[in-house]
Formats: C-alpha cells, sequence, structure tokens
C-alpha cells in the first residue's frame, strides 16, 4: 500500500475499490487499511461536495487512470497517534499542460487548529513537486475561510485570484 507520512501524520491515496468500500460503509474501508474506526464531524457543505466528488470524479477517474490513481482520488489523512482518519485531501487530476494541479483539503471539526491541515498540505506539496511536470499547486478556498487562507500563508502561496469570494492561491514550484 503506497502512503507517505509527516511527522503526525500518514497520507493514503484510496485506490478504486477502496473508494467502493468507503462509499458502501466508512468503517468497514477503515478496518481494512488497519485503522482504527473513525468518527468524522463534516461541514455539511463539505459532505456535499465529498459526495458528488465521490460520484461524479473519485470514482469513474480512478477506474479510468488506475495507474496514476493517486491524482484522481481521496487521500485519507489519518493521525498516526490514534491511528484513525481526520481529514481528506486529494487533486483535481493530473498536471495540466502548463504543469498545474489544483489541491483541496477538509480536516474533522474536532482536529481544527491543531496545525494538521498545514502539516497534510506541506506532505502533497512536497509529493507533488516531486513529479517533474508540477509546476504550480492552485488550492482555492473562501474569502471567509480565516484560517484556510493563513494556512495558504504559512505554506508559501500567492494569492492571484478574488472571483465571487472565492479566493485561488498559487504555489510555484521552487527553484533549486
Amino acid at each position: 500500500m503506497f502512503f507517505i507520512e509527516s511527522e503526525r501524520l500518514r497520507l493514503i491515496p484510496l485506490t478504486h475499490e477502496q473508494l467502493q468500500l468507503i462509499q458502501a460503509d466508512r468503517q468497514t474501508m477503515e478496518l481494512s487499511l488497519g485503522l482504527n474506526p473513525s468518527s468524522m464531524l463534516i461541514d455539511p457543505l463539505y459532505q456535499h461536495e465529498i459526495d458528488d466528488a465521490m460520484i461524479n470524479f473519485w470514482l469513474p477517474k480512478t477506474l479510468e487512470h488506475a495507474e496514476q490513481y493517486q491524482w484522481y482520488t481521496s487521500w485519507e489523512i489519518i493521525l498516526k497517534s490514534t491511528n484513525t482518519v481526520i481529514g481528506g485531501m486529494g487533486f483535481g487530476g493530473e498536471p495540466n499542460e502548463k504543469g498545474e494541479v489544483e489541491t483541496g483539503y477538509m480536516i474533522d471539526g474536532t482536529h481544527h487548529n491543531k496545525g494538521y491541515a498545514t502539516e497534510a498540505l506541506k506532505s502533497i506539496i512536497q509529493w507533488a513537486f516531486g513529479h517533474e511536470k508540477v509546476q504550480a499547486i492552485t488550492v482555492r478556498t473562501y474569502a471567509d475561510n480565516l484560517p484556510s487562507r493563513k494556512m495558504m500563508d504559512k505554506c508559501g502561496f500567492a494569492l492571484v485570484d478574488d472571483t465571487d469570494r472565492l479566493l485561488t492561491y498559487r504555489l510555484k514550484r521552487p527553484t533549486s
């Protein structure tokens, strides 16, 4: 099983089969990965986005791009100290013709303000920039989401667009 790790977290990109399991029953999928079952507190807005992504993106795209599934799936964010899922993140597909990828993330409400999202984002940034084709990473967040905006600053992202209170941040590949 492929995963990446940071000091406190393990990030596991779910395969098509694991996505099917999670769609049927999250606890079954978590147990299949050797995790302790979670009871995540997810904002209804994000739950709607997750449900939509499952049906319209993750499941069809991981089937279509089985060899490159990491770019098309949900990555479970696991807190190593408890071996439980505390959130998720992912990409909107492989790098486009400009070498850009978009990422997004969600942390369980009971784990906010502990630096987990920042740690997970830094880990996935490092993984993405390990692929030569990736030249920039973008993130979109709502203007009123101050914790997310602060995290963009901590991770070195620059604000590049503000359309209808939806902000777009970009991080360019570091030059050596």
